[in-house]
């Protein structure tokens, strides 16, 4: 069956790129007799506008974009908003790092913007350059002083089949170990998104052509 989910963060009103969104993804579900589910994905903790959540509900009411799952009715794979989620974030954190796929950090902020200024000055691009990567340090995903890193793979190529675009493939070596759990316990939205989709059984995802660059990181993480 079809599932697609429509998973705004609440930083502010809707805009006209939100209601495109979900009006794609409401047709595509209503048309294969499929699910549409709102989740709200409001990780972003320093912008988060608790009145935006019953904005964006009321205004897909009143366009008439019914949903079959979300925060306010329920459905089998609850919660539907991710800061209610945070306990399965850090499991799968947990499960990344036993296996080998992720590693805590404990590089200060001090460290990572010195880091960032040198690359720079070489004319190289500002990642992260991996200084935890082999320390195997001992933490937990809830542990204020660190973050959770994923290792990702430092040669090869990752491709992903976009509907629109066809095949698109990535170097590897040019995908910095992205954060996955925050210092206050918070995945970024690479982690979380990657997390949801897979649990909620998402078939199909639509968003602005913006992502493209993030897809072959997400299907790294699926993987």
């Amino acid at each position: 069956m079809v599932r697609v989910r429509f998973a705004p963060s609440p930083t502010g009103l809707p805009h006209v790129g939100n209601i495109r969104t979900a009006l794609f993804d409401w047709l595509f579900a209503r048309h294969h007799g499929g699910k549409f589910i709102l989740r709200i994905e409001d990780t972003d903790r320093e912008r988060y506008q608790p009145e935006a959540v019953d904005a964006i509900m009321e205004g897909l009411r009143w366009l008439g974009l019914d949903w079959d799952e979300g925060p306010d009715i329920g459905g089998p794979y609850g919660p539907y908003v991710q800061s209610e989620r945070l306990k399965i974030y850090h499991e799968y954190a947990r499960k990344l790092v036993e296996a080998g796929y992720a590693y805590y950090c404990d590089c200060p902020p001090e460290r990572l913007e010195k880091v960032r200024q040198e690359r720079l000055a070489k004319g190289l691009p500002p990642m992260y350059d991996r200084h935890c990567r082999d320390r195997g340090l001992k933490s937990d995903p809830t542990d204020p002083n660190t973050v959770v890193r994923f290792k990702m793979p430092l040669f090869g190529k990752t491709c992903i089949y976009d509907e629109l675009r066809g095949e698109i493939c990535f170097d590897n070596s040019t995908f910095d170990d992205i954060v996955l759990i925050k210092s206050d316990g918070f995945p970024t939205y690479h982690f979380a998104v990657v997390v949801d989709d897979h649990l909620m059984g998402i078939t199909h995802i639509m968003r602005a052509e913006e992502w493209i660059p993030s897809a072959g990181k997400h299907l790294l993480i699926y993987r």
